[in-house]
């Protein structure tokens, strides 16, 4: 069976378990009626199934915009949950109430006022309603997730893959954005051209402009070759701007300019290069809150953000643990190795700070371990009462195969005999899907369910 074949097979598998998952229930709407203050009159309705938080504040690009100066850019956020409407204050400056109680989280039922900073909004309760039909597609592209809170994004994932404007891919650390931005490539009209992606923290802050836009021979010390930047080198294709936030000031202006005039200019050079680049750009950073404390220009973030997706954290993605978890199993350990029901157990109650990243480490620790890979997942063991004993540990397998007994036998500190487990896998695993896709590493990282600019960085270090 082919590697694709066989995640038909377990999309298959997943989408029939949806189809018996009671998350069409009908459920309540709600809807935010602005009854005090400058914007008075303003409605925003909140259905059951909405693919995103509904973000309020000051910035354009927020649901509902209130003019009031004391209410920050992006100032709250709103989404169902359970039958609620729960609000989240986002580091506002002035902060959030309900009912004149500050709240930083709060589940409202319906009744509710909720202000913030002049503003006054009232929280109406809508008539139960069956939630907006979201595909039962339990991927997009590299992309996995079967909760209604990522089947909902894919709609919106599949119209802006077709597009050519530029789209601000939010989220925190290790939910995927890299991913999401790989297959927005990927299932596009630029398929066939490169994707390039410039990490904004890897390279130094006297590099930057080099490495984005390229430099000619003598530019600067140690410029011993004229050399393209980004910008060229994804020409005809696709250039993701990762953690856009952590780009300083006056690399933001020239950027800018190279996003409006489609031309770049080498360092060193004063001739303009004209480049036909879709831009994608992603960030964990709250983009408003850096506008606002003045990191960030206003400018650029209406550029990028012409389009804009919110990954949610993998805590709020309802059962992927569990899918996500058996996808990596399957790409590292193989289809005929069953997945533990002991481990199944063990990632289910915990908020993986990590996100879908954290989980991926920890599925390949127990494919390369075993039994001997540790839980990070696990809670401390609740208080006991006298007398009675503390419950006995697993069995230790009698024996291990082949490299983890050799790495046992050597009597290494527990971090270093992981590490060099990790290692050995690794390099095997990337040996294994390299010559399975006849070299091809785009090919392999697909099977692989990562980023290709991860599993280059995999096979990289273990070249040789």
């Amino acid at each position: 069976m082919s590697g694709r074949e066989d995640e038909d097979e377990f999309d298959d598998k997943v989408e029939t378990e949806l189809v018996r998952r009671p998350d069409r229930a009908a459920a309540p709407g709600f809807s935010l009626v602005v009854v005090a203050g400058a914007s008075r009159g303003q409605t925003f309705t909140i259905a059951p199934g909405h693919p995103s938080r509904v973000l309020v504040g000051q910035s354009p690009m927020c649901d509902l915009r209130i003019d009031d100066r004391l209410v920050s850019r992006r100032h709250a956020a709103f989404e169902i949950l359970r039958g609620k409407l729960r609000v989240t204050d986002l580091d506002s400056t002035n902060g959030t109430s309900v009912q004149g109680v500050a709240v930083l989280d709060a589940l409202l039922a319906g009744g509710e006022v909720v202000t913030m900073g002049e503003t006054q909004i009232r929280i109406d309760r809508l008539a139960d309603q069956a939630p907006a039909e979201i595909p039962s597609a339990v991927r997009f592209g590299a992309m996995v997730g079967a909760s209604p809170e990522m089947r909902a994004l894919y709609p919106l994932c599949e119209r802006l893959a077709s597009a050519n404007v530029p789209v601000l891919i939010e989220g925190e650390t290790g939910t995927g954005k890299e991913v999401l931005a790989e297959s927005l490539h990927e299932l596009g009209p630029r398929k066939q051209g490169p994707f390039v992606v410039f990490d904004c923290t890897a390279v130094p802050p006297n590099l930057v402009e080099s490495a984005l836009f390229g430099h000619e021979r003598g530019a600067f010390t140690g410029a011993t070759e004229s050399r393209k930047g980004v910008f060229e080198e994804a020409h005809g294709g696709t250039l993701l701007l990762d953690e856009i936030g952590d780009l300083e000031l006056p690399l933001q202006a020239k950027l800018l300019r190279a996003l409006e005039r489609s031309e770049v200019q080498r360092v060193g050079s004063n001739r303009w290069i004209r480049v036909d680049v879709r831009i994608l750009a992603a960030t964990r950073r709250d983009l408003d809150h850096e506008i606002q404390a003045g990191r960030f220009r206003d400018d650029l973030f209406y550029r990028l953000a012409v389009a804009r997706i919110e990954l949610p954290p993998l805590r709020r993605r309802t059962g992927d643990v569990l899918v996500l978890a058996q996808h990596f199993w399957r790409q590292l350990a193989g289809k005929d190795m069953p997945f533990p029901p002991d481990f199944a157990r063990r990632i289910a109650d915990y908020a993986w700070p990590g996100n879908v990243r954290e989980l991926y480490n920890a599925v390949a620790r127990r494919v390369a371990l075993g039994e001997l890979a540790p839980i990070a997942t696990l809670r401390p063991n609740p208080p006991r009462a006298p007398g009675v004993p503390r419950p006995s540990s697993p069995p230790r397998p009698a024996s291990g195969a082949g490299f983890i007994e050799e790495i046992l036998a050597l009597d290494l500190p527990l971090p270093r005999a992981r590490e060099r487990v990790v290692e050995e896998f690794e390099r095997r695993y990337v040996q294994r899907v390299l010559a399975a896709h006849g070299g091809n590493v785009g090919a392999a990282a697909a099977a692989s369910g990562i980023a290709r600019r991860y599993f280059q960085l995999i096979k990289a270090r273990h070249k040789g």
